[in-house]
Parts: structure tokens; sequence; C-alpha cells
């Protein structure tokens, strides 16, 4: 005898960290709503992956309601991306609550797990692409992870089955695909990894299955239970806490990997102002602790909650996310960071003592030698010797100005050792603006934090002894392979922040290519190099102030 579920309805949910100050929730979700359901009405056969489905996909999304919801978590959750240094204020998710065939429950009877599963990778797409728009630069979405499906069921073939041990064990395949929807239903999968799918059925009543896995869940209750239950107690103690603590795992995660990315830059000691590092420790200390106390929560309702069933879904949660194993190894990286922040403020403070050493070795030579006062007691036994060349009051005079002029010498240097070692905290770089023959602009694509994978002008670091048209011919050979004339200088950049690796100021050219472009490459910093229409720039992000230097070289508006 076969089985068949048919699907009820479905629930999707997708972490993300938000700006309120910048976008505003309620329109955002709005504008995603629309942007998914006009994409999907508008489906080709280009947009399908799987292209012996495409026929019942493009039915399939011209006949889908979605509903997108903006829900808070953390709303005092200021998380500053460390490759963008974009700050964030709340942590939440979107979820969407998705209907198929709303009027026509023939068709939704047609509906596999193997079709289900295509439209959330389709909508993951949209929203990557979304995603790097310029207008949603508060907006942190987290495409990196599928899109968490919920998928319900009120209605079985045949009906009236209680789901004793003997029959899951008898119906194992077929509820095996529904309860893991992204894993794929190939007539190969072997007998250990249905057992597997079919292991911690969270339910405590014969009549129900329900299981939670990493990227998806499955639900079904007969179809009166379900009528009664789920708004009430099944939503709330069942869906709503799996994309809750999916959102700690973002966060966790993205906390984790702003460590390793502060470690990178302390090790290669890209930080000029070791001010900024403790700031940004700081910060992630305290969302480390928001998280925690979040989790605490969580822990007491295991403690003290007697729903057994609410308590095993908490459980079970911890447990399908791992987020024990993700605490400690984001508790590993504060050790790790802060022994090696111990390390370069050593090193910081044996640079300084050895520039205040250098600045004030003539002083402390003439002082160590008695230079200064052999000087005052010569100037003393000459003056006595000089009998009535001038009365005691003018001497004692003239010796308070002699000991003044040493004090005025000894503040002046070490005013000087601090203006220059100020000034060696503040790293110089140069940028260009390349114009090709046809008014396009080179852009390179960076290889390396901060804004990995961001588009930016070429450019770095001036190296001592150079000056910053020198720097930037030799920058924009090793990261483009070009040779440039420098036309006109656009300017100097030295607005605080404008770097989030501390103080850098940058004077910026504009330059045409000489020779062939043909020989462009990518190489030393940049992933990847090319030629940007002044068309296309309107709708790319760049990194740090790159834009600016545009607008003020009159390539952009």
């Amino acid at each position: 005898m076969s089985l068949q579920f048919i699907e009820k309805e479905q629930f999707w949910y997708i972490s993300a960290f938000l700006n309120t100050t910048q976008l505003n929730s309620i329109q955002k979700s709005i504008e995603i709503e629309n942007l998914i359901n006009k994409k999907l009405k508008n489906l080709t056969e280009n947009d399908i992956y799987r292209k012996e489905l495409k026929h019942d996909l493009l039915e399939m999304a011209s006949n889908v309601s979605i509903k997108c919801t903006w829900v808070p978590y953390l709303e005092n959750f200021p998380y500053r991306d460390e490759n963008s240094d974009q700050l964030y204020t709340t942590l939440g998710y979107f979820q969407f609550d998705v209907d198929y065939y709303k009027d026509d429950p023939i068709k939704k009877e047609s509906l596999k797990p193997n079709l289900i599963q295509q439209i959330p990778h389709i909508v993951l797409n949209i929203l990557k692409d979304y995603a790097k728009k310029p207008i949603n630069k508060g907006l942190y979405l987290d495409v990196e992870s599928l899109i968490y499906m919920f998928v319900t069921s009120d209605k079985i073939k045949p009906q009236d089955i209680q789901w004793t041990e003997s029959n899951i064990e008898q119906y194992k395949k077929v509820i095996g695909d529904w309860t893991e929807i992204y894993s794929g239903q190939w007539e190969d999968y072997s007998e250990s990894l249905y057992n597997l799918r079919i292991q911690n059925n969270l339910s405590n009543r014969l009549s129900e299955l329900h299981f939670i896995h990493r990227n998806s869940g499955f639900i079904y209750m007969a179809e009166e239970n379900y009528t009664q239950f789920f708004e009430s107690y099944m939503k709330k103690f069942v869906l709503d806490p799996t994309p809750r603590m999916r959102t700690v795992l973002f966060a966790l995660r993205s906390i984790n990997e702003s460590l390793d990315l502060l470690f990178i830059k302390i090790q290669s000691e890209v930080f000029q102002d070791l001010n900024i590092v403790e700031r940004k420790i700081k910060n992630l200390r305290l969302l480390r602790g928001l998280i925690q106390t979040k989790l605490s929560a969580i822990y007491n309702e295991l403690d003290y909650n007697r729903r057994q069933h609410y308590t095993s879904v908490l459980k079970h949660l911890l447990n399908e996310f791992e987020i024990t194993n993700i605490i400690s190894r984001v508790n590993d990286k504060f050790n790790t960071i802060y022994d090696a922040m111990q390390v370069l403020y050593q090193k910081k403070n044996e640079e300084n003592q050895q520039r205040t050493e250098k600045g004030l070795s003539l002083l402390n030579l003439l002082f160590g030698a008695g230079v200064l006062a052999d000087l005052a007691g010569l100037i003393m036994i000459t003056f006595s010797m000089q009998e009535g060349a001038v009365n005691s009051i003018f001497l004692n005079g003239l010796i308070a100005l002699f000991i003044v002029a040493i004090l005025l010498i000894t503040v002046s240097y070490y005013v000087f050792t601090k203006i220059k070692i100020r000034e060696s905290e503040i790293k110089k770089a140069v940028d260009g603006v390349i114009i090709t023959k046809d008014e396009g602009i080179v852009l390179i694509k960076r290889k390396y934090p901060p804004f990995q994978d961001y588009y930016a002008l070429p450019g770095g670091f001036i190296e001592k002894g150079e000056t910053p048209k020198k720097a930037l011919i030799r920058e924009v050979k090793e990261e483009t392979n070009l040779d440039i004339k420098i036309v006109d200088k656009i300017g100097f950049y030295d607005e605080e922040g404008r770097d989030p690796r501390g103080r850098v100021v940058s004077t910026a050219f504009k330059c045409i290519i000489i020779g062939d472009s043909s020989h462009m490459r990518s190489g030393d910093d940049s992933k990847h190099v090319e030629i940007i229409s002044k068309e296309q720039l309107k709708d790319i992000e760049l990194a740090f102030d790159h834009k600016k230097i545009l607008k003020d070289a009159n390539i952009v508006n």
C-alpha cells in the first residue's frame, strides 16, 4: 500500500541584520514580498536548474502566494560588519507564509518534495541579487545559508494512519523524503540514510509527525488537530523557536567571522590605531553577551517549563544547530585575539619607546655628559671674573633665562617626538581614477578585507621614499598590469572613518592608460579587474569613499 502526504502550507525563514535608522522594516518586507511574487510570476526556463521539472515549476511559480513579514529578535544589537564596516542595529528574520494552489486542492496533491525544494532555491538567488543593491546598504541577509523551510500537511492518503514505530518503519522512504526537503530524493538512497532521516520524531501523539532538521522541517497533523492546535500550540512552540535559534546561529557565525578577520588584520598589522581594535573587540563582547542573555532565557525554560514536548523541541534545536559548539569556538577566538593584542601592544610600546629615545637622544647626551651644567658654570665664572661688569641681579636673571631656554628645548623635543609618533600612525595611500578611451573606468574587485569582494579604485599604500605619483603608477601596475599616465590631481581625502583599519589618508589622481588595455589582468590585492561603464557605476557599491572620489572627478553624479 502506497502513502501520500498532501501539502497544506509552508513557512520560510531567512535570518538578517537590519539598520532600522536607515531602513523601515515594514516597507522592506513589502518590497521583498512584491519583488519575489513578481519575479516568480515572470519566471522563465533560464531561471530553473532542474530542466526536467521546468513545466511543473513554472506552473507552481505562477500559482503561489507569498506574504513576507519582518520579525525582530534582538532590537538593540549593534553589529558592525568587519568587511564592509556597515553598522546594523537589529537582529531578526524575514518570515514568508507560502501557499501553492490555494483554491485548487487537486493541484495541491501533485506537490512532491523534489518540486517543493526548487522554488526556495530560485528565491534565494533573487534575494542574493537584491541584497547587493546600494539601496539595501542597511540590510544584511544570510544568503550564504539555505532558506529554512517548514512544510506542513493535514491530509494523507490513505487516511487514519497512526504513527506507531511499525508504521514509521513501513513508510520510512516516503516520510524520509518529506522530513529533509533539501537533501534530494534519489532512488539509490541507502537504508541507513532513510533511518537517519526518520529519527527524532518530536511528536508525542500517535496522530502526528514532526521533524526539525538543519535546513528544513516537516509537520503532519490530522486535519482536526491541525485546525484546533496548529496556530495556538504548534506554531508557538515548534515553528517559532526554530527561526529564532537559527538567527542566534547566524549572529554567532557572524561574530566568529568578525573575530577571524580581526585576528588576520592584527597579524598583518594593517591597523594603525589599536584603540580601533579595542572598540571592535568591546562591541563584539557586548553582542556575545546579548546572545548569551537570550540563551539563558532558553536554558531557564528547560529548567522550569513543565511542557515536556516544548522542552524536547528546545533541546533538539540546541543540538541540531550546534549552538554550544559555536559558542565555545567564539570564546576560544576571543582568548586568541587577546593574546595577539598583547603581543601587538608590546611591539607598539617598544616602537614608541625607540622613537622617544631617538628624539631625546641629543638632550640625553647633553645632560648625561654634563655639557649644559659645565656651560652654566662657565657663564658664572666668566661674569665673576669681569668685576663690575654686571650686578648680581642681572647675573641671576641671565641664569634663570638660560634655565628656561633649556626647559623650552626639552618640551619642544617632547612635543616633536609625540607629533612624529602620531604621524607614524597615519598611513598615506593613493587611488587612481583610470579613464579608458571609451570613457569607461577601471575597477578592481578586492581580494582581502576590508571590503572583500567589493569593487574599488586601483591604488594602495605609499612606500617609504616614494612620491604619491610613483606609488600610484606602481600600485596600478601590480593590481591591473596596466601602465598609466597621471593627468590631474582630484583631491586629498582624510575624513575620519573613511577606512575601518584606522587613520588612512589618500591622494586621488585622474589617469589614462598608456598602450594596449588588452594586457589588463588582476594581481596582488585584486581578485578581478574590469572596465565599468559610467552607466553601470550607478548600481555598484564601491569600497571606502571611492564613490565620493568618482563624484569629485565628475564621473558620477
